[in-house]
């Protein structure tokens, strides 16, 4: 199979290449890169006006499977995914049961094998059933081609376990990704405690339960002279925490979530538990931060943190409904709506954040236009306007936070190693 995309901008900042050209892919990899390449094609598409650049690698989702399939499947949320524009997704292995062992790796690799329409990298827990307790074999999870270890969904709340996961890592060569969340402050809260949660009448979960956990990991891969990924950054004093280290030569990276950078507390006077997420919005002031921290570079990432729910999970009183959001057709749209359109990045510095700098902290050959990599490609209407429609979702679930929202900029087309796997309609 060949694919000639023919006139459209190139966006990709690991060449340095910002331009209008033509891309010609052969098979599953890009082949050539030029201007008005002339040769015989099985498909040309006339990518005139639009922008051409590498499949998003998000770092970030759940897939539910295995054990809960009634709210995502790995085929459903990767579908979902390549209608987003997304090519490559890291699994969050809080599944049903925990993917803490080689054995369980191997089951997941089956049925990504399976069923999978995008690329599929997979994370393990840092501890036996994510407990903090007991701590994971890395040397065995990395055989089976484990990428990432994290107890996402929960945090080591004991300093001394994590320090040993980290020097085993180190080790290993392996990430830690940390969610960084001291369970004994948030303590049950569904809101971020403030003018709001007062308001509202809901327990409120303080700022503190998150940074001083930041602080906390941060310190201890320090300690411990090996890498850090900090998950879904949601509050100004983490943004400063980050960037304090970063400054001190400590290698940590940090991601955050488009809901972030897109919507406030302010949003939840109606009750609509679509926008209950851990760590929950935040202030105005927040997200001034986390847009600033994604100007200057101090969060490397934006990933969906994709948490789908059913509805009897989500349409009951606010305290008792899921903590979690889907996002993984909505993160490129809602980042060029919010962050491309108002100047606060522009293309090159989205495609890096979305592309290439998941796809580096994770050490996949993913997040590039490059000659001989995989054709992972997307092909982006920036201009194209639409609204966020509950019947259009692929996902099996439907709690996004900007259902009804208009939104600026689509996926057109989403090449997945060489495979024109989804076209819009």
């Amino acid at each position: 199979m060949r694919i000639l995309i023919k006139d459209g901008r190139l966006v990709d900042p690991a060449n340095k290449i910002n331009q209008v050209l033509d891309i010609l892919t052969e098979d599953n990899k890009i082949f050539r890169i030029g201007r008005r390449i002339d040769a015989k094609t099985d498909i040309t598409i006339d990518a005139g006006g639009k922008v051409v650049m590498p499949g998003i690698v998000d770092m970030h989702i759940h897939l539910r499977e295995p054990g809960r399939e009634d709210k995502e499947t790995i085929f459903s949320g990767t579908k979902s995914a390549l209608k987003g524009g997304v090519t490559s997704v890291l699994a969050m292995p809080n599944t049903s049961p925990c993917i803490d062992t080689p054995e369980g790796v191997r089951i997941l690799k089956g049925l990504i094998a399976k069923s999978a329409q995008a690329n599929v990298f997979i994370s393990a827990a840092i501890s036996k059933n994510r407990l903090g307790k007991v701590l994971t074999d890395a040397v065995k999870l990395k055989k089976e081609g484990v990428v990432a270890l994290t107890d996402d969904g929960s945090s080591v709340s004991d300093p001394q376990t994590l320090l040993r996961a980290f020097k085993k890592a180190k080790e290993q060569k392996t990430l830690i990704i940390c969610h960084s969340e001291d369970h004994a402050l948030s303590n049950n809260g569904s809101i971020n405690l403030g003018l709001m949660s007062t308001r509202l009448g809901l327990k409120g979960i303080p700022r503190e339960s998150e940074y001083k956990i930041v602080q906390r990991d941060i310190e201890l891969a320090e300690k411990a002279k090996a890498r850090v990924h900090i998950a879904h950054v949601s509050c100004k004093e983490s943004v400063n925490i980050i960037s304090r280290a970063k400054r001190r030569g400590v290698a940590v990276t940090a991601e955050t979530a488009p809901h972030y950078f897109a919507l406030t507390e302010e949003e939840l006077s109606g009750y609509d538990t679509n926008l209950k997420m851990k760590p929950p919005l935040r202030t105005k002031e927040d997200m001034e931060a986390i847009r600033k921290g994604l100007k200057e570079g101090t969060i490397d990432v934006i990933a969906s943190d994709h948490a789908p729910h059913t509805e009897n999970e989500k349409d009951i009183e606010f305290d008792r409904a899921e903590f979690g959001v889907i996002g993984l057709e909505t993160e490129l749209a809602v980042s060029i709506t919010e962050l491309l359109h108002p100047g606060l990045l522009d293309w090159p510095e989205l495609v890096e954040k979305l592309c290439f700098n998941p796809a580096k902290i994770l050490g996949l050959n993913k997040g590039t236009l490059s000659v001989g990599r995989d054709a992972d490609i997307v092909i982006v209407s920036p201009d194209k306007e639409w609204v966020v429609q509950k019947e259009e979702i692929v996902s099996k679930s439907r709690n996004s936070p900007f259902l009804n929202r208009k939104l600026k900029g689509a996926a057109l087309y989403t090449i997945c190693g060489g495979k024109i796997v989804y076209e819009a309609a």
